[in-house]
This record gives C-alpha cells, structure tokens and sequence, in this order.
C-alpha cells in the first residue's frame, strides 16, 4: 500500500490554484517536499491532513480519503510536525506528555522520556521559555512517541543548529526502517532532503514541477560550464535552462544522455536541478 496518493488534486483560492497535483509516497519512503514560499506545500499538506476539501482530484492517505468519516481511525497512525509547534505555553514537557498519554492509544512514554534526554530538554520548564529550536524538537519528540506509520513534517528541521538537525535527520531515516512506516517532508534546506529522501516532489506556482526517484533525478541531469559557443551546439532538448555566468560564459541544467561525452559535465546537486527548473518556469 502507498502511504500518501494524490491524483490531479485540484484547491482554488483568489490568486492562488494548486493544479493538477499528482504524487504517490511508497511505504517505507521518504519523499520530500519542495518549493518557494507560496508554492502549494501547506496547501497539499492541509489536504492531506483533512484540514482542506480538494476542489477536485482525489486523495488517499494510509489508504483513505482524508475528508471521509472514516479518517478518524488512522489519524493517530499519522505524526505531524508543523512549521511551528502548538503546546500551552504554561505547561512543561513532562506535563505535555501526561496529557498526550491520555490522547494517544499507543502512547509510549518510555520513547518519549528517551527523546527528551536525547533532545537535552528540561522536562520541567515552561514551552513559554522554550527555544525556537527547543520547540520543535519537543514536537518532533511528541510526535514520534505516539508510534506513527506516518510523519507529516513542515519545516520540522527549521531553527536547530547544524549538529542537532542532523541528529534528527537520522532519527527520521531510522523511523522509515520499518517496512510501513513513511515521511513526508518539507524543508527549504535542500541539502538534507538531498540527504534523507527517497523521493523529491517540487512544486512551483502550484503546479507540480516533478517527482522523481531522488537517485535517477542526480543521474539524469548535469551542469554544464563552458562558452557560449559550445552551449549554442547543443541540441535544444538537452538544455532545461541557461544563464550567462562570469567573463560571457555559460552555466545550464542539462540532460546527461543528450550531452555528447566529449564535455565534462559537474555534478548536480538537488538544489542546482530545483533552481535551473524554477528559473525555465518562469
């Protein structure tokens, strides 16, 4: 079973349209989520979570529609972690963790405590005095420690220091080690998703722009570094997109198997391809 399937999910609003959005997330995957601000990602997150009604299309999560009656089941199989985390501010770690231990049927409160120390959270200060970074990992901790199949994360890595995120990173990929367990994850820190995903869905004005198999996307592309005149030889479809660098030169995204093997070509990183895409869709 796919974790997460969208098909040709349409939500309009007044100067905005997510169209025609198709994307599936296998079990046991992880597939990134990616875009500039406005592109669509909490949109398709929200209609993945029930918080929205597609004007058209049709969704799955965990096997169903997210705006049916029966979603309610497997909502607690799903961990999320949005762009900023929402806990009383007068409560403290350990007393969060009483109140989701009598909201969760799998609550485990030995995983739980095991992620505060590992986190280095004070179990008895306010979340009022919490970091930015001490917050979310308090909600990527409360979300893991209800043992989902699935993490939804928005933005879960945003305001930890380099050390700790990839702490967490790992944490995420060791999750996905379970043959059903899934995440799916938006971040503007290309490098990790470079790093943890399977999978990188990018969005652009709404519109999808790809999602591919994260190792055949760094295949199929390269960046070319030359003149003008030996970017001007190459066929049109092997350039996705151009620009002029230093001294008249030439930088382009291009398509490895239409390039002719005479030409070095540099590695490209998942940001070169996102950014040469966005760029040749404008």
């Amino acid at each position: 079973m796919n974790a997460i399937e969208l098909s040709h999910i349409e939500k309009h609003f007044t100067g905005f349209s997510l169209q025609d959005l198709s994307l599936t997330v296998p079990s046991g995957s992880i597939c990134g989520l990616v875009g500039e601000n406005g592109a669509g990602k909490s949109t398709t997150i929200r209609i993945l979570m029930g918080a929205l009604r597609p004007d058209g299309g049709r969704a799955r999560v965990l096997g169903l529609d997210p705006a049916s009656p029966e979603f309610i089941r497997v909502k607690e199989d799903i961990g999320v972690v949005l762009d900023e985390a929402y806990f009383p501010e007068i409560l403290n770690p350990v007393q969060v963790g009483k109140v989701l231990a009598k909201t969760y049927r799998n609550w485990d409160q030995g995983m739980y405590d095991g992620y505060l120390d590992r986190f280095e959270l004070p179990g008895n200060r306010p979340f009022s005095k919490f970091s930015r970074g001490m917050k979310m990992k308090l909600a990527i901790a409360a979300a893991l420690s209800h043992r989902p199949k699935l993490l939804v994360l928005d933005e879960a890595t945003a305001g930890l220091d380099p050390i700790v995120r990839d702490e967490v990173l790992d944490i995420f990929y060791e999750f996905t080690r379970e043959e059903d367990h899934s995440i799916l994850i938006s971040s503007h820190i290309l490098s990790d998703l470079e790093k943890l995903c399977d999978y990188i869905a990018a969005l652009h004005h709404g519109r999808l722009l790809f999602c591919q198999d994260k190792d055949s996307l760094l295949e199929e592309y390269g960046v070319f570094v030359g003149t003008r005149e030996q970017a001007d030889a190459l066929v049109t479809e092997a350039v996705v997109y151009r620009e002029t660098s230093g001294y008249g030169g030439v930088r382009a995204l291009v398509r490895r198997s239409m390039v002719p093997g005479t030409l070095d070509l540099e590695r490209a990183s998942v940001e070169d391809i996102i950014l040469f895409m966005v760029k040749g869709a404008k």
